[in-house]
């Protein structure tokens, strides 16, 4: 059994752009834990000069043909290795798709018209297959079985039932997967056979354990242990034999470790750490001596290791400064295997087939969304099976978004992705947005982003920040913002809007903030804590209360509540801090323009989260614009309602940003 850790996070949105989701296959969706891993203070500077490009005559675009551009996403080879399913947007919400490893059109074979479903793993031996959806946005997804008569079984039932596959055993004659049925707060360990489609119990968690996987003679299962905070954790072994848990990475301090994968063999766990070091790096733990051995180091972090089922090949994945590189190696020999030749960009979500003869991944760039592709081993030919971006679209009218790094107040180094709009000259000022990531501890990166495109297009620069507490740039900068929320990560902020003052083509006096999620709340923090410093608002999803946010936060959660806690304050130790920075309680300060937009069934920040702000900058006669979304959680899953979204976001800045007056200020509410 394979398995391919993630990045996911607490504050940030449940459903990424797929080219996000795509860096490793559906099959392994994991908890949400968080995985940070930062940029030092010491990072040599990287000067950019951020010069306008040529003027050029560029079409622009609605949002309904940005929208008409297909997400893609996950991988599942089927059992006769001559077709591949995937999941879509095609239909408007995400759907299963069958398409010939040859190429061809995709057919469509799930039919879903109000949830959208994503592709799990395929059966086999035969056509079957599994697939997951929750309903509305709840986040409590189950494992659904596609019969071979085209009929629907839900494997794991349960009104609050959340469940996450695990991948194969050995013989690919059960599977393995967890459920939270039990207890809301814990995931038991289960396998199901094949033949008799009846959950087994493996292993039963009272205690808040990650599971990452198990041996294939079965003996071991390995769990991540998250710490007292977010940049620590344990990697755990228990002996189905001894019954023995056992802690293999005890340390002093503060070290990330992060279970990876078992070898085909069972004779090691491979595991991340950064235990002495800045970055993380890949090590393995002799399941029969206990001995420790670094496997690889890079200049950047490891964020995954895992190998094919055989044993043929050990993929790497490595987070360099916004991309994702990918090594597969011969583990035969050690050497490297020479990928195909693709344009500049992002080679995510490998999947290497049951025969290992067979390599798919997802490629995109900025100017350019996920495509699937297949790649044959032996052959070396690399076979494109979707095409994703709307052919109205030229992408010569898109802009090749690029690394650019600012000082911050204090000095410190911060990293950002810059787009800036064709045509933009100091003869040609144009409005430009600060956008935030969700998180605390995400990341911007450098892939193709429908929405920073669609802004773009209508004439807005955007920089999206990299504040401190971003992952990917080492574990002193993704410390650097804990207990600082509302503060210094806000000032990094501010110091974007600055850098963005300093280029010669941006209208000084607008500048606007945008996030989701935390970014959310980095907006409201913003607008509350730094009223005079941003023109208008855009917040998504965002937290206003955190004391309520951190009391409401969904019982899954359970297994990070104490590191979420350390990094963003303790309810009840922390109350009068965390009342500090909530925004909520400071509403009478925001007096410029602002745009919530919010998911009525969000377990993430609740539907009150976004209320309460709405209604107290009312209260003050304040401008504020409402958008809620009545059949989405934390995230838009539904191409009606990215529309809606993004179309409304247009609408405000054009309103309140570009064509307003640049000292204009609030003086009366709206509400849509």
């Amino acid at each position: 059994m394979n398995t391919r850790p993630c990045l996911t996070l607490l504050f940030v949105l449940a459903y990424l752009p797929v080219a996000l989701l795509a860096q490793r296959p559906a099959t392994e969706q994991r908890p949400d834990i968080s995985d940070k891993a930062l940029i030092t203070k010491s990072t040599p500077e990287a000067k950019v000069s951020a010069s306008p490009e040529k003027d050029k005559a560029v079409k622009q675009y609605t949002i309904e043909q940005f929208m008409n551009t297909t997400r893609v996403g996950g991988s599942a080879f089927a059992a006769d290795e001559q077709s591949i399913l995937f999941h879509s947007n095609k239909s408007g919400i995400f759907n299963v798709y069958r398409v010939p490893l040859t190429g061809g059109e995709a057919k469509q074979v799930t039919t879903s018209t109000k949830e959208s479903t994503y592709v799990v793993s395929a059966f086999p031996a035969d056509a079957r297959f599994l697939y997951r959806y929750d309903k509305g946005g709840d986040e409590n997804e189950h494992l659904y079985l596609r019969e071979l008569d085209g009929t629907e079984r839900d494997l794991t039932p349960g009104d609050k039932t959340k469940a996450r596959f695990h991948g194969w055993n050995r013989d690919r004659t059960s599977f393995f997967f967890s459920t939270n049925e039990r207890d809301s707060k814990f995931f038991d360990i289960f396998e199901m056979s094949v033949a008799e489609l009846r959950p087994i119990l493996l292993y039963r968690d009272e205690t808040g354990f990650e599971f990452a996987d198990i041996s294939n003679d079965k003996r071991f299962l390995a769990f991540g242990k998250p710490g007292q905070t977010t940049a620590d954790a344990d990697v755990y072994l228990f002996d189905t034999e001894t019954k023995e848990m056992k802690n293999i990475t005890a340390h002093a301090g503060e070290v990330q470790n992060e279970p990876q994968v078992f070898d085909v063999a069972a004779k090691y766990l491979y595991f991340l750490s950064n235990e002495g070091a800045e970055f993380q790096y890949i090590a393995r733990h002799n399941l029969q001596t206990g001995a420790r051995e670094v496997m690889e180091k890079a200049a950047w972090d490891v964020s995954y290791t895992y190998f094919s089922r055989n044993g043929k090949y050990r993929v790497v994945a490595t987070n360099e400064d916004a991309r994702t590189k990918i090594k597969v190696y011969d583990e035969a020999t050690g050497d490297l295997i020479k990928l195909p030749e693709l344009p500049a960009g992002d080679i995510t979500g490998v999947h290497i087939s049951a025969s290992e003869e067979r390599m798919a991944f997802y490629h995109d760039g900025s100017r350019s969304p996920a495509n699937l592709h297949v790649y044959d081993f032996k052959s070396k030919k690399t076979t494109q099976l979707t095409n994703s971006l709307n052919p109205e679209i030229d992408p010569a009218d898109l802009v090749e978004a690029r690394v650019v790094r600012y000082k911050s107040f204090d000095g410190l180094e911060i990293p950002a992705i810059f787009y800036q709009p064709h045509g933009a000259s100091a003869q040609k000022k144009v409005a430009a947005i600060v956008k935030v990531h969700g998180g605390p501890g995400g990341q911007a990166r450098l892939p193709y982003n429908a929405s920073t495109q669609f802004y773009v297009n209508h004439g807005y620069a955007v920089l999206d920040v990299n504040n401190r507490g971003s992952s990917g740039y080492g574990k002193t900068f993704f410390t650097a913002d804990d207990k600082m929320h509302g503060r210094e990560p806000l000032w990094d902020c501010v110091a974007a809007k600055k850098y963005l003052q300093s280029l010669g083509y941006i209208e000084e006096a607008k500048i606007g903030i945008m996030g989701g999620s935390y970014g959310g709340y980095m907006v409201l923090a913003a607008l509350a804590f730094q009223p005079e410093e941003f023109a208008v608002g855009v917040d998504i999803f965002g937290v206003s209360n955190w004391v309520r946010t951190l009391q409401s936060i969904p019982p899954y959660w359970e297994s990070q509540r104490k590191s979420l806690y350390s990094e963003v304050g303790d309810p009840e130790k922390d109350l009068e801090f965390l009342r500090e920075t909530s925004p909520l309680f400071h509403a009478d300060k925001i007096t410029k323009p602002l745009i919530v937009l919010q998911g009525a069934n969000d377990p993430r920040v609740i539907k009150p989260e976004s209320d309460e702000i709405v209604e107290a900058i009312k209260k003050n006669e304040g401008v504020v614009e409402y958008v809620v979304f009545e059949n989405e959680g934390h995230g838009f899953t539904k191409k009606e309602n990215e529309i809606r979204a993004y179309q409304s976001i247009l609408a405000f800045l054009d309103r309140y940003l570009r064509d307003s007056e640049p000292a204009a200020s609030s003086v009366a509410g709206s509400d849509r």
